[in-house]
Formats: C-alpha cells, structure tokens, sequence
C-alpha cells in the first residue's frame, strides 16, 4: 500500500468513529493554537476538544468552542504549535532507565573515555562516593568495544573495586564491566555455557576476561543485574524513563529489545495508573539469535494473548541480522536460519523487526520477507527493517513491493560518511527521500539511548539538514561511526552529508507521528490530532515549521497530554 493510500484509509476510519456532541460538553478545549493535526485532508487547525481519553472535534475556535458545556475545563494555547504524540518507533526502554539510573560520561556537551583516564577515574569515584547505598554501579560511556583497543576491567577496579561496576557502550552493543561485576555475573576464566554468549566474550591470549562483552555476551551481564534489582526498584526505574519521555514529547513507543518479564513490567505500571506511554514491546535481546524453543514459543503465545491494549502490547518479534561493534558489524545468523525462524514466526501471526545495518544482511532480510509472504500467503504484515542506513538501488524497489516499513533514526546522521563503515563506500546512508520516492513508509524513532536524550527535535533538525557534526572526544574510539547530531560532545560542521536527501519538517513530523504508528499497527488510534482518536498531544516552545532549521533542535515541550491527561509540563 502507497503512502497516499494508507493515510486515505486512516482518515476515513477516524472519521467514521468520531463521536457526536455530548449535551454536557466536552471534558477539555485547547483554544488559540497552532496545531498540525497531521490529518491528510485538514492537517492545519486552531483549536480541539477531548472528552475522556479521546478527542472530540479538531477545527477552528469557534467550531470547537461549540463543544463548550458549564463543566469544560479550558486552555488557552496563545497561539502555541501543537503536533501529535511522538511515537517512537524504536526505543529501548530499560536501557534507558538503566542509563537514567546511573552515570552517564557521553552527553551532547562531552565523552569522558578511556583515553582519558584519571578523568573517568575521578567521575566514576565521585558518582560512588556521592551513592554508598547502591549495590550496583550502572553507568553509560564511549569506548572502543573490541581489541586490542578496547579498555579492560583494571581501569574500573582503580575507580572502584569493592562494588560491581557495568558500564554500557553508548550503541548498547557492548559493556564494560570491573573485576567484581565479572566474578558475580559468572564471567570467568571458564568458558560460558552458551557457545554464542562465549564467542562474544573479549578474552586476552591467556583466556581471561578483560572486562568486555561484545553482543550476545552482554546477556551474562543482563541476567545478573535483573536478578540484582527487585521488582519495585526495576518499576520505580521504568517510571523514571517513561516520565523522561514524556518532557520530550513522546507518548507511545516500540520496545525494540525486551521478553515476557520485561512486559509484565509496564502491565504492573498500568495496573497502578502509572504508566504514561504507551508500549508495543518486541521479543528480542542484542545480537542474540532466536531458538523456537517450547518456552520461547509458550512466552511469545502469552504476551500476545495477554497484552494488546492501549498501554501495554506485545505480537511482535526482533531480530538482530548483524551487531553493531568493531569496523564491520557481526553477522548474527547464517541467510538460512534467518529464513527458516522468519517464515515460522510470520506462519504463527507474528509482527516481525530486523536490526540490518550492512548491505548484504539488508538484502538477506528482504529475501527472508519475499520467502515468508510466498509460503504463507498474502496478508498486512507491517514488515519492518530497522536503521536501513545501507541499501543498494536494487532493494528499494523491494521494500515497496513487500510493504516494508523503514524504521530509523535520524540522529545518527551524519558522520562524513553518513552512517557507513567504510568511508570509501559511494553508495550514500539514510536515503529517505529515495524510500519516500519509492512509496515506503518512514518510522523515525531515537533509538534511546543509543542517543542520548530522546529528543525527536534533534532528530527532525538532522533530517531536514544533514548536516555533518564531528566529536573531537570521541576522535580516538575504533568502532563503527557514531557521530551524530548533538551526541558524545559533537559539534556542527556546517557541512552537509547528500543534502538532497533532506526532507521537510512535515516529512519528518510525519515519520515521527503517523508513519511511527503505522508502523506498529497504531494508525486508527494514535499518529495524527483527529476526531475519535486518542488524545495524545505535544505541545511545544516554538513553531518547528517556521523557525530557521538549524534551530529546530532547541526546540522544548511545554505540555505534554497522554489519553486527554496532562503527563508532562503546564500552560503558563
């Protein structure tokens, strides 16, 4: 289905479901706005009214103030922009907590890394010092994940060695643990159980663990710290993040990473009236390669029975295709058992994601899509591939031809050479136009906390300029790129990576609201500001459509509505 196809479906369902005025008048007007309600046949509006969790009527003042009854509550916008709910289409929301949680040594202003030692050293102390009760230090920073660059645990031990310490590369595709984390998450001179998890596992020429994990190996590490922090202190995390999310705007999510436990997570926040966004979690964990095992299966069966309501769903399947560390990223899967497990999940119903950041595992992925739609018959699958930040000419074609949706984030372009490892490569990174050209449907998302915030307007800044912004902190860290806009200390260059790739400030609305949603099976509900749909709003400090673009990215939330309830900040 063509853009224009899909957003004339979604109109014409919203407007068949939109309710008739109450006698009593609705719960809440926003007056005096500029709102982008992302409505194909009416995307410009001033004012709308939501009565519970939904909205009323979108149109002009006087129209909605006809919606007006003795007991409305009113707010008074002063000609404020107001865009839909962001819905980010790949996050990961306990990472971020953990990120949140802990400290953090790479933010937009600097990194702290290893080259830096005795730097790293006296911050990583301090945090310590200034948290005695913390049985498990958690921290996020830039390092180079695979040797001989790489750093090893005796760094960590200088800063604390009666403590566990895990530090999370800023990809998420590697941690860096102290001797103490390593002895308690069973890391130790003897190989791990799991021959996947060991080959992931940095070890000297001796053997012995330096203090590194790299993709599937990060699972060792993961379990310790799950089995480490209780229920309540992983919920209290949870909420943490979703608050986080909220002060930028964002409202419904795709968990990109998670599992069973982790859902329950986000049902135990929505049973207490505490969840404020909305999860779609995938079944998945980093670079780690799925087994159709009877659990695995029965887990899967569960949440997708259990989990589909506003708040709280599940039906979807990630899959890593390839990692993301050293100067190639790794393969994950041989193309035939990709195959296999794609074809068998699509046969059982399930939404299917593909981490694919190189050309050929791209390809793979699509001929994994093309072999599940002829076995199993036609039907919406709202196939996605994730980042797609290397594609050669002949597959966009197919990612129309299938439906597949590309889910990316915009942040993490531009690097000299975009996103590609090799910086002789000629084929560009991040060709949105070209996949919009191709009547495929963008999902943006922030990838949290990969980047770091999860700041949707940093992102649409990076796509409508591309400009190429450089760290000098992170000059010295071997690994694929990661300089993005505003991340680890990166300036602007002023340069511009293919600027005729850029897209406009509607385009990138769009990808971060309706397409997102599309995405996740949300459309009818959420994405866009109409009548029947749910009342999830932003509204923000100033007027994305208007201001000069390299501005864009200092753009804040001033409110921010989930269901018609204010989550997030306040009309002055």
């Amino acid at each position: 289905m063509n853009m224009g196809a899909w957003k004339s479906v979604v109109f014409a369902v919203v407007v068949a479901a939109a309710p008739q005025a109450l006698a009593s008048g609705s719960d809440l007007l926003l007056l005096h706005g500029h709102i982008f309600s992302g409505a194909p046949r009416s995307p410009w509006a001033e004012a709308l009214s939501v009565t519970g969790s939904r909205i009323d009527a979108v149109g002009t003042d006087a129209e909605v103030s006809a919606w007006r009854g003795p007991s409305s509550r009113v707010i008074d916008l002063h000609g404020r922009t107001v865009i839909p709910g962001i819905v980010d289409a790949h996050i990961h929301v306990w990472l971020g907590a953990v990120a949140l949680h802990g400290f953090n040594l790479s933010t937009p202003e600097t990194s702290i890394t290893p080259t830096k030692p005795k730097l790293l050293v006296a911050r990583i102390r301090d945090y310590a010092a200034r948290h005695p009760a913390e049985k498990l230090l958690l921290g996020r920073a830039d390092f180079s994940p695979t040797p001989p660059f790489a750093p090893t645990y005796e760094l960590l031990d200088e800063a604390v060695n009666d403590r566990p310490i895990i530090v999370h590369n800023i990809s998420e595709h590697a941690m860096w643990l102290n001797s103490r984390a390593l002895a308690l998450a069973g890391i130790t001179d003897q190989p791990l159980p799991d021959p996947v998890e060991e080959r992931n596992v940095v070890r000297d020429a001796s053997g012995h663990p330096t203090g590194v994990l790299i993709e599937a190996a990060m699972e060792a590490a993961e379990r310790y710290v799950r089995a480490t922090l209780s229920m309540e202190e992983q919920l209290a995390m949870i909420q943490v993040a979703t608050r986080h999310l909220n002060s930028y705007g964002i409202t419904s999510v795709v968990n990109a990473t998670g599992d069973l436990a982790e859902i329950k997570l986000y049902a135990a926040l929505r049973d207490r009236g505490a969840l404020t966004v909305r999860t779609r979690t995938a079944f998945g964990a980093v670079a780690t390669p799925h087994q159709l095992t009877p659990q695995f299966l029965a887990d899967l069966d569960e949440a997708r029975t259990r989990y589909h309501d506003e708040w709280v769903s599940a039906n979807l399947v990630k899959f890593f295709a390839d990692g993301f560390t050293g100067l190639l990223a790794p393969l994950v899967y041989r193309p035939d058992q990709f195959k296999t497990l794609v074809v068998e999940l699509d046969r059982r119903g399930y939404q299917l994601m593909t981490h694919a950041t190189r050309f050929d595992t791209v390809h793979m992925v699509l001929d994994a899509y093309e072999e599940a739609e002829r076995s199993n018959g036609p039907r919406d699958r709202r196939l996605r591939i994730e980042h797609s930040s290397s594609v050669r000419d002949a597959d966009f074609p197919r990612y129309a031809a299938l439906s597949v949706v590309d889910v990316t984030s915009p942040g993490f372009c531009c690097g000299e050479s975009g996103t590609n490892a090799d910086p002789k490569e000629p084929t560009p990174s991040d060709q949105w136009q070209t996949f919009l050209k191709h009547g495929v449907v963008l999902g943006f998302s922030s990838d949290w906390p990969c980047t770091w915030p999860p700041n949707p307007f940093v992102g649409i800044q990076a796509a409508i300029t591309r400009e190429i912004w450089h760290s000098n902190d992170t000059a010295d860290i071997i690994d694929l790129p990661m300089d993005g806009a505003a991340q680890a200390g990166a300036r602007p260059t002023g340069k511009a990576y293919t600027p005729e790739q850029r897209l406009t400030v509607q385009q990138a609305v769009d990808a971060y609201t309706l397409g997102s949603a599309y995405a996740a099976f949300e459309e009818t509900q959420v994405g866009t500001l109409e009548a029947g749909k749910l009342a999830d709003l932003a509204v923000l400090s100033q007027d994305i459509f208007s201001v000069p673009p390299k501005t864009v990215g200092k753009t804040g939330v001033v409110l921010t509505m989930v269901g018609g309830q204010i989550v997030y900040g306040a009309i002055p």
